[in-house]
């Protein structure tokens, strides 16, 4: 087990970055994409760097960096290996919320503020239902919540969907349900980056509490963790930060369900140290999958189909691979 490699995943992203810099429909040589990021340069590459490919880039890393965090929270938090991100139908009801202001028509900002409001709704609605019924197995009632509100969620995006003009809404929702961060501008990086940024800090500050989570709730009692209370936030956080990067570039899976994974087997089950090694993997991982996503040919392939034809595979390695449970082992 790797105990000490956070540099090299920051080495990692940091050539990657340079990476996504250079390829594309008009290449450009590394000492030239660097150099064009303090404006200095060809102006047709600097500003195809600075304009385009950068704050593209970026927005891969700070989605992929929020979704394995999120995954690697709730997974810990569900004790479940299977847990994603969208695990609570945050993931339905911010596509619900973005495709409703698709269908109506509403500028950008109005989509990706939908979707947003979108998701933390919709897990507002699971975590008021869960305490109506207030059933003895609370994290079981709403996980099976969260399944219903997602099925019903997504019900009401297929209807839109039918409903919505074939040649001029249909085609933006698909692209949008499918994920891309193509269209992503500094502006809209500055719009998420403050919800994601406060989300991983509640994680990093509670990090050591939340990997008492991982033993059984009358065992992190009797440490006297306030586990009802910590659960609460450890929601919040993951909620907010995948609500954010979902307006941001619409609904990607299997980031958060793979990461979390590699992160554990790279650093163990302990969350303090796999929470930033999920933030490093996830943003390397995505911003890989972007630079495939337009380089592969003329089209931009939408990330979802990239990181579905990936994850699936691995995700089954890893499974094979896996001989006993890792979860509560070095704490």
């Amino acid at each position: 087990m790797i105990r000490h490699p956070l540099i090299l995943l920051v080495a990692l992203s940091v050539a990657l970055l340079v990476l996504a810099l250079c390829v594309g429909s008009y290449p450009v040589g590394a000492p030239q994409a660097i150099q064009a990021l303090v404006g200095i340069g060809d102006p047709t590459t600097v500003q195809v760097v600075q304009e385009l490919r950068l704050p593209r880039t970026l927005g891969a890393w700070l989605v992929g960096a929020a979704l394995a965090c999120a995954g690697c929270a709730y997974q810990l938090l569900f004790k479940n290996p299977l847990v994603s991100p969208d695990i609570l139908g945050v993931s339905a009801g911010a596509s619900l919320g973005a495709v409703l202001a698709l269908f109506m028509a509403w500028p950008m900002f109005a989509v990706q503020g939908s979707a947003f409001a979108g998701g933390l709704i919709a897990v507002a609605l699971v975590m008021l239902i869960a305490r109506w019924v207030q059933h003895a197995d609370q994290q079981l009632t709403l996980v099976l919540i969260g399944v219903v509100l997602a099925a019903l969620a997504g019900a009401l995006t297929s209807m839109l969907k039918i409903l919505a003009d074939p040649y001029e809404q249909l085609p933006a929702i698909t692209f949008w349900l499918l994920g891309s961060v193509s269209g992503v501008g500094l502006q809209h990086l500055a719009q998420a980056l403050p919800f994601v940024a406060t989300g991983f800090a509640v994680l990093f500050i509670l990090r050591w509490r939340i990997t008492a989570l991982s033993v059984s709730q009358d065992e992190s009692r009797a440490m006297g963790m306030p586990t009802q209370a910590l659960s609460m936030w450890v929601i919040l956080a993951a909620t907010v930060m995948t609500s954010a990067v979902v307006s941001l570039a619409g609904t990607i899976g299997w980031v958060g369900l793979l990461v979390p994974h590699i992160a554990r087997q790279l650093f163990g089950a302990s969350f303090s140290r796999s929470l930033p090694a999920c933030a490093l993997l996830g943003g390397a991982f995505l911003m890989l999958v972007d630079t495939l996503a337009r380089s592969l040919g003329q089209l931009d392939v939408p990330l979802g189909i990239i990181t579905a034809m990936v994850g699936a595979p691995c995700f089954v390695w890893i499974l094979a691979k896996r001989r006993t449970s890792q979860w509560g082992d070095n704490p």
